[in-house]
């Protein structure tokens, strides 16, 4: 009978998990925790558009005339087939083809704009060859422009952001020639380049000038005990942790619980940045500049996003330095050699004894 059970159970999860979508389908509103999953994805799969420098060009400096244009969308869900742009008196149309069927409305605006505006206003698509177009109106190329888009199958709008390039253009259908705008960007990456790795340098100078204590011990490793404080409490460093002892001088090698610090500074410009390769926890070795007293520290995580630099402090206690076994990440190495050599003598046993029973 618990067979006969299980087999109700997943079917009626099964059920809870298909009839919602088909309802989805059929009503005006959405569950509202779908609702914010969809949002959220929206927002994340929203990008920038246009070019470093791009100047609003409004109708009168276009020629009259019916031309192809590139858009830019900010969403991979509403990418632009196809378009074409048409001038005419100073005013500017574009009539612009999206390669599905999702969308039945656009509004010349952001979503909440268009949820309040009169329906009568909504620019509905028209079909071709199953795809969707519209005919949108242009305030000006090189701008972001806002366009909300009505989904079919969500009910619900959704705000991008257009640039109509004008580069894409032919030169004679412009009143004035334009800027190299993908030169500009170029150059504008490469300066951000040498840049970002000119400041690295200077910080990683800083870093190595910062003077670690002097300990009474012979160079080696060893282990340590430190107390964070600080923070969130959601993050911590491994302790023990492992002391080096390098011409006298103790730097410590910091393993966070997280995968997310990309550097740490000491000293205010001493920047260390992240040692680990190819994923786990973050690591940093950094010099030990006092003993038994919070050292203050900056830390730099990604977890939530964008970076965000959290003060701690750190305390390392000299009287707990031991021998290097004593950390965690020691210990769990010998923990596995010897797992390893009994699984391996084990087997060595076991081909013995099947030998000796065989004879």
């Amino acid at each position: 009978m618990k067979w006969i059970r299980a087999m109700a159970l997943c079917l009626a999860l099964l059920t809870c998990l298909t009839i919602p979508a088909a309802w989805a389908s059929e009503t005006e509103e959405e569950d509202p925790l779908a609702q914010r999953l969809a949002d959220a994805q929206n927002d994340i799969m929203m990008r920038k558009v246009g070019k470093y420098g791009m100047v609003p060009i409004y109708g009168r400096d276009v020629a009259d005339g019916t031309y192809d244009v590139y858009v830019d969308s900010s969403s991979p869900y509403f990418h632009i087939a196809k378009a074409t742009l048409t001038v005419e008196d100073g005013e500017m149309t574009a009539r612009f083809t999206i390669p599905s069927m999702s969308y039945r409305y656009v509004y010349p605006g952001t979503k909440k704009e268009a949820a309040n505006a009169d329906p009568s206003t909504w620019i509905e698509f028209e079909e071709e060859n199953g795809q969707t177009t519209f005919t949108f109106p242009v305030p000006a190329l090189n701008a972001e422009v806002d366009c909300a888009a009505y989904s079919k199958g969500r009910r619900r709008w959704y705000s991008r952001t257009l640039v109509f390039d004008a580069s894409s253009l032919p030169k004679e259908a412009l009143a004035f020639d334009l800027p190299d705008y993908e030169l500009i960007e170029d150059a504008l990456r490469a300066y951000e380049v040498v840049g970002s790795e000119e400041l690295r340098r200077q910080r990683e100078a800083a870093a190595e000038a910062l003077e670690a204590v002097t300990m009474d011990l012979p160079d080696g490793e060893y282990s340590i005990e430190v107390n964070m404080t600080g923070g969130s409490g959601r993050a911590s460093i491994s302790s023990p942790t492992l002391l080096i002892i390098r011409d006298g001088k103790a730097y410590a090698r910091l393993i966070w619980s997280s995968v997310y610090y990309d550097y740490m500074i000491l000293d205010a410009d001493a920047y260390f940045y992240n040692l680990t390769e190819a994923g786990g926890p973050s690591s940093f070795e950094i010099p030990i500049t006092a003993l038994d007293e919070p050292i203050p520290v900056v830390a730099d995580t990604t977890a939530m996003g964008d970076p965000v630099e959290i003060q701690y402090t750190l305390t390392f206690y000299a009287e707990t330095v031991g021998d290097k076994g004593q950390i965690p990440q020691e210990s769990a190495k010998l923990v596995l050699i010897l797992a390893g050599a009994i699984i391996l003598g084990g087997g060595v046993l076991n081909w013995f004894v099947k030998k000796k029973r065989r004879k």
